[in-house]
């Protein structure tokens, strides 16, 4: 059984894997361990949440995701 790409849904997963990372419970660590994991969940959080804000599209075979990285307009 083939199955259909779809861009939206891949969208919506990465959303959810952002809320995720806000609900993530800190281990119980200290010290540096504990800002490594505090550093990376940060970065897990923003590269998921730039994806979840993206638009894609399938163009000739081809994945095409757009992220507006400019500031939000006054």
């Amino acid at each position: 059984m083939a199955q259909t790409f779809d861009p939206a849904a891949m969208i919506e997963r990465f959303r959810e894997r952002a809320a995720s990372v806000k609900r993530r419970p800190l281990p119980p660590v200290a010290g540096e361990e504990r800002q490594h994991f505090l550093a990376q969940a940060q970065n897990d959080f923003q590269d998921f949440a730039m994806l979840g804000d993206a638009t894609a599209s399938i163009e000739d075979g081809v994945l095409n995701i757009r992220i507006d990285l400019r500031p939000p307009a006054k």
